[in-house]
């Protein structure tokens, strides 16, 4: 295209300045890569659904079955103890899952190429952790239909009771997405960040009140439990799910979990903007 100078000279009109996409396009393409990765496979959509339900139905049918009922809060069944608790401990693996994911897409070359564009760095980890977040959602909704339906969970708090459960537990997931995906931003390392899991996995889990009371714990391992974030992100969960009075433990899981993503969020970013060569 050309223009007519005042004094009659043709000069060609300037080209319209590029612009890159906006933080909204950038998420939702991002996310939108994430989420096609995820259910790309449908085996792998499979299992992502059935692993959480095989733990439940172990921990409900063996540790029920061992339980005993002057152990626990009178009233309560095993399973309406069980399934607050299941509701964060199965969500754990799924983060655990979030850092080994990101270094996938490190080794992949798929960041490097991602680097290359206009597009910002910390809405790559927002997309991951987003996507992690909405499986573990679906993976706990499938859990709390399953348990209602064919092992007889009713809890006293009611429908209220349980999705405020839901929700505290999908916060503290969403704390501990943002850790693996932090700690995968520094270990850059496949098998090192396995190795890591599996040691935090594992006492996380059950070095906790998730399954039994304290109480009937060792004295060795009720001291872990004690000091352990999850027996307090647990203990929470039941309150509400249980329609316990809520004490300190909500507040203090909701302040906790907010602060532990915080420093999380801002570790990551700052893990991820080093080179990728290790």
């Amino acid at each position: 295209m050309s223009v007519t100078a005042p004094a009659g000279r043709v000069t060609s009109a300037p080209p319209e300045r590029w612009k890159p996409a906006g933080p909204r396009a950038q998420f939702a393409v991002l996310t939108g890569r994430s989420l096609r990765g995820l259910v790309a496979d449908r085996r792998l959509v499979v299992l992502t659904l059935v692993q959480p339900l095989i733990l439940l139905v172990i921990f409900s049918q063996v540790f029920g079955s061992m339980a005993s009922p002057d152990r626990f809060p009178a009233g309560v069944s095993y399973i309406d103890y069980l399934m607050p608790a299941i509701l964060v401990t199965s969500g754990i693996t799924s983060a655990v899952g979030s850092g080994a994911e990101l270094i996938r897409d490190m080794d992949n070359g798929v960041l490097v190429r991602f680097r290359s564009l206009p597009v910002g760095l910390h809405w790559i980890l927002v997309a991951r952790a987003v996507t992690d977040v909405l499986r573990t959602t679906a993976q706990t909704a499938l859990l709390l239909v399953c348990a209602t339906l064919f092992f007889g969970f009713e809890p006293a708090g009611g429908v209220l009771g349980v999705a405020g459960a839901l929700v505290l537990a999908l916060l503290v997931i969403t704390s501990l997405t943002w850790v693996f995906i932090a700690l995968g931003t520094w270990v850059r390392s496949a098998r090192i960040m396995q190795s890591v899991s599996g040691l935090a996995l594992f006492p996380l889990m059950f070095a906790s009140s998730a399954y039994v009371p304290l109480d009937a714990l060792p004295v060795w391992l009720r001291a872990v439990a004690v000091v352990n974030p999850v027996s307090y992100a647990v203990d929470a969960t039941r309150e509400l799910a249980l329609g316990w009075s809520p004490g300190g433990d909500v507040l203090g899981a909701v302040a906790t979990s907010l602060l532990v993503m915080a420093v999380a969020v801002w570790a990551a970013v700052a893990g991820f903007r080093r080179p990728l060569t290790r």
